[in-house]
């Protein structure tokens, strides 16, 4: 392409996204500021639909962008926006929004991290939750009855599990700290099967009922931290029924609201999302995880201590803001692995 088509398509990509109609050939000469004939107009766009950038509704006598329009968009005419301030961030991310994802418990702040992209964006809010840890970081027993001990599992991520274990003979609470204190001296960090391991050559010293009680107390804490978890968490589905080109179609929101079920394909887009190096956008079936012509996918991977752990994004229409989504997505990354490292 020329300039001259360049900023036809430009101008004609940014109309088509704020207003969701057709763009002719008279407002694409007054849009663009160029000093061109209804004519020369036509023979560009022409062109440009002869590459497969636009396409001409059957309605309509203007043109809208395809997903290989907006690819070229978004790579080479998007204007790249540098990262918010912080005196900046509360004006797309509220105060009181960044304080309820800083301070919400570990297990929920996945949750809110979707919802908050669902809200800001009013599209589909996506998050890959942090695979849980076979480690520990604190453990503890605590004494309820004669026979009754209470086992708490603290992960690396700060997620807090409780398990109820039924001892045969009395242990006091003082025992107890005993056995609490061993465990968090020599092995906090590593995987239960490594303690498991170390315990039966590493604790001839201590009692036989304190060593016993230990490995209770870590073949329950591998067994907690085994449970299924919802890896794919999502928020704000209805509001594609809001999208004109989705919602006249029923079969493709029933194949939509499919894949939002089952999560399969998420998992696996989500997770092969994890290993770049911030925002990546699919546009119009470009990934076959959302093979949908008429949605696009933005993620970012977030960390927790300088580790990428999960990834995030945005499920919309093709038709969206694709610079309003990328700030949204890479500053919700942000805040959910600062709200993760401080734990």
């Amino acid at each position: 392409m020329d300039e001259r088509s360049r900023l036809l398509l430009k101008t004609l990509i940014e109309r088509y996204i704020a207003e969701g109609q057709p763009v002719g050939s008279r407002t694409l000469s007054r849009a663009s500021g160029l000093e061109l004939s209804a004519a020369t107009i036509r023979n560009v766009m022409a062109d440009l639909e002869d590459m497969g950038l636009i396409a001409s509704p059957h309605t309509s006598a203007g043109r809208i962008p395809t997903p290989r329009g907006y690819r070229v968009f978004v790579d080479a005419m998007l204007t790249a926006q540098p990262p918010l301030s912080p005196k900046q961030q509360p004006d797309l991310l509220p105060q009181s929004l960044q304080q309820q994802l800083d301070t919400a418990p570990p297990q929920q702040v996945m949750m809110r991290a979707a919802q908050l992209m669902s809200s800001l964006s009013q599209f589909v809010g996506v998050v890959l939750a942090p695979q849980r840890s076979a480690a520990f970081r604190h453990i503890e027993f605590l004494r309820l009855s004669e026979h009754r001990i209470l086992l708490i599992i603290v992960s690396p991520e700060g997620d807090v599990q409780n398990r109820m274990l039924h001892w045969p003979q009395p242990l006091s609470q003082s025992e107890l700290n005993t056995a609490t204190n061993y465990l968090n001296e020599h092995f906090s960090g590593l995987s239960f099967e490594q303690v498991a391991q170390k315990l039966g050559s590493e604790v001839e010293h201590l009692r036989s009922e304190l060593v016993a009680l230990m490995q209770a107390g870590v073949q329950a804490g591998s067994q907690a931290l085994q449970q299924p978890q919802d890896q794919v968490v999502i928020s704000g589905q209805q509001q594609l029924l809001g999208i004109g080109d989705l919602s006249n179609n029923l079969g493709k929101l029933r194949q939509l609201f499919d894949l939002f079920e089952q999560k399969a394909q998420l998992l696996k887009l989500m997770d092969a999302s994890a290993k770049a190096d911030g925002v990546r956008i699919y546009i119009g079936g470009e990934s076959e995880a959302v093979p949908f012509e008429e949605l696009s996918v933005i993620t970012a991977p977030y960390a927790a201590d300088g580790q990428v752990v999960g990834t995030l994004g945005v499920i919309g229409p093709t038709r969206m803001a694709y610079d309003r989504m990328i700030q949204i997505v890479d500053i919700t990354a942000k805040l959910v692995g600062h709200a993760l490292s401080q734990r």
